[in-house]
Parts: structure tokens; sequence; C-alpha cells
């Protein structure tokens, strides 16, 4: 189950960094028409080869992110979305192609806030850390185009360099603040899911108070005929339901002699005796006062009745904690079976007539009720 769900949130991952890098390689796309309207406007001041080269290389970048992301490699590594590698080779790009815009250059400052839109789920220090790259490779710009003598105007560079920088820092301060957003919401995501598990664990403790007799450990009258009827409605034509109602002989007598607490240590005893005899699929509980129900799953009349003959067996040999009634314990067994499409209300009226005639025949014993019927 475990694998499944790892599974799916594996895909669910996926797709999601599929689709972010479909919108850089969109992005990737507008920036390589940019860069071919400067080439044929005539400010791309390298060759036209250089400017193929480049845009080959960017296209081949892509192409290589794609196949990682496709084949699920970058699953390998700590940022699936491989954020660190993408935003760096765009603004290696950026900056060549900046580098060879001579004056036009200012008005394509922006194109290093778009890379840096890619970076804004790290956290803020590293983010920094990339802001000043940018801002880095404007200033590394600016000093080639001063050693080549291709300043226009020192005033203009001051002012893009001013502008950018106020630009950087406040996309710094931006991340930061949603950082702290998302750790807020990661915090009461997690306390939320604190809180669901209590809930759910509590639930469940609801779900045993209702469905549990408190004394015995067993399952109430209520949650055994639900269990019971949903095993009749699943029966399939040819199995059997083994149905038979327990009673404990003379737990009156033992009420009025040795006390209450001694007689719920003799239904605790009864049950923890159950326990040991009945497979895991078998179905006892508490029927109400010393009385008892039990359903055994796909058996027959044989090991249907071998089997509650066993527990009374072993009942009768069983010694409760204090031994004060050890030697008098006993029980009697009404059993009848159920095949598909009977009726349940029918089939514990069977058990029940079966339980009676035990006691009339002289208690401690099973009685089913098919030999009635096969007389």
């Amino acid at each position: 189950m475990n694998a499944g769900r790892d599974e799916r949130d594996q895909q669910a991952l996926q797709q999601l960094v599929s689709k972010r890098f479909a919108m850089a390689a969109g992005t990737y796309g507008l920036a390589l028409l940019i860069t071919w309207l400067t080439v044929a406007s005539g400010f791309y001041l390298a060759s036209v080869q250089s400017a193929v080269i480049c845009s080959s290389l960017i296209v081949l970048s892509q192409a290589g992110f794609f196949w990682m992301f496709r084949s699920g490699l970058n699953l390998r590594f700590r940022d699936p979305s491989l954020t660190e590698p993408q935003v760096t080779v765009a603004l290696v790009w950026l900056t060549y192609f900046l580098a060879n815009l001579g004056a036009a250059r200012g008005s394509l400052l922006i194109l290093y806030l778009l890379v840096l839109m890619f970076a804004v789920s790290l956290p803020p220090k590293l983010f920094a850390r990339y802001a000043g790259l940018a801002f880095a490779s404007f200033v590394l710009v600016t000093f080639i185009d001063l050693r080549a003598g291709r300043f226009a105007s020192l005033q203009i560079v001051v002012l893009e360099g001013a502008v950018l920088l106020v630009a950087l820092v406040w996309m710094c301060l931006f991340v930061g603040h949603i950082y702290r957003l998302r750790q807020r919401m990661r915090q009461r995501r997690v306390a939320l899911q604190a809180h669901q598990d209590t809930l759910r664990g509590m639930m469940r403790q609801l779900e045993d108070l209702a469905s549990t007799d408190e004394l015995t450990g067993l399952f109430n009258r209520r949650h055994f005929l639900r269990l019971a009827q949903t095993a009749l409605d699943r029966l399939r034509p040819g199995h059997r339901l083994g149905l038979a109602l327990i009673d404990l002989d003379h737990f009156k007598r033992i009420n009025d002699q040795y006390g209450h607490a001694t007689g719920d240590r003799v239904l605790q005893t009864f049950a923890a005796v159950a326990r040991a005899c009945l497979r895991e699929g078998d179905v006892l509980a508490r029927y109400g006062g010393e009385e008892f129900v039990l359903l055994l799953p796909d058996t027959d009349a044989e090991q249907f009745a071998a089997c509650c003959e066993r527990l009374r067996e072993a009942f009768a040999g069983a010694e409760p904690v204090d031994g004060a009634v050890a030697g008098q314990l006993s029980l009697s067994v009404g059993l009848t079976l159920m095949g598909a499409g009977d009726n349940l209300d029918e089939a514990l009226q069977r058990a029940d007539e079966a339980l009676y005639r035990a006691k009339r025949g002289g208690r401690n014993r099973c009685e089913p009720s098919w030999q009635l019927s096969d007389a």
C-alpha cells in the first residue's frame, strides 16, 4: 500500500515539474525570438554564426533537461525540478546575449528578473546568491564594454545598474516573504495532520467502544449482527456459515453464591478460553448477560459441531483467577447452519430453540438444529 502511494506521489511530482519545465521552455522560445529580432534589427553586435551556435546550444540544453524529466532521472536529485541547473544555464545564456547588445542592452535587463522568477521556490539565501550572480553578470558585461570602449553614456549605465539592483533587492525581499509564508503554511499543515491523526485515533476508539463489550473485550450484540448479516449477504452458493448460541450454565447461581465479581471473572474466563479455541476469522460476541453468539465462516456440520464441542470441553476445564468455581463451569450450545439466501433472524431462532433443547436435556452439551430436521 505504501509503495502504491509513493508511486502516485512521484507521478504527481513529475506532472508538476513537467508543467514547470514546459513554462521554462516556452519562455526560452520567446527569448530566442527576441534574440533573432535583435539580429534582424542590427542590434546584435556579434556574428550571425554566433547567434546560431548560441541558439543551438540553448535548444540542446533544453532537450537534455526534457530527457531527464522524461526518463525520471531528475528524481534522483534532492531537487527533482532541477531549479538550480536550469537557472544557472539561463543566466549564462542571458549574460552572453546581453554582452552582445551594446546600447540596446538596457531595454532587455528585465530578462534577468524573468529568469529569477523560476527560482522563487528556492530558500531566500540561495535565491539571493543567484540574484547576486545576475547583478555580477551585469557588472562584468559593463566592465567588458568599458574595456572595449563601447560606453554610450556612463550615466545611463549607472541608472540601468541602479534600477536592476533595486529590482533584485525587492525580489529577494519578496522571496523571503513568500518563504516565510510557506513555512507557516507547512507548520499549519503539519499541525492539521497531527490533529487529523488524533481525531482518527479518537474515532477508532469510539468505534471500538461502540462495537466491543467492555467486560469481556468481545464484540457486542449490535456489531455481531452487522457482521453476521454482511457475511450472510456475501455467502456463495454451496458454502455454509455456522451459527451458535452459547449460554453459561447456572450463571445466576454463581452470581448469587460467589458474588458478581466472581461472575464477571467467569465471563472473562470464557472469553479467554474461546479466543484460544477459535480461528482468526471466527466471530464471537457477547449476546447479552451470560449468553454468547458464535459465527464460523466456511464450515460444515461436522466441523462446526467439533469446534463447539472443543469449546465446551475447554471451558469445563478452565479455572478462573480466584479458583472459587473451579470444576463448576459448563455451558450449553445451540447450533445451526446458514446457507446463501438464508434469513439471519430465522437462523438465530433455530439456534435458540436448539439451545433450549440442550438445557432441557441436562445442560453441558451441544445441541445441533439439523439433527431434529433429519429426524
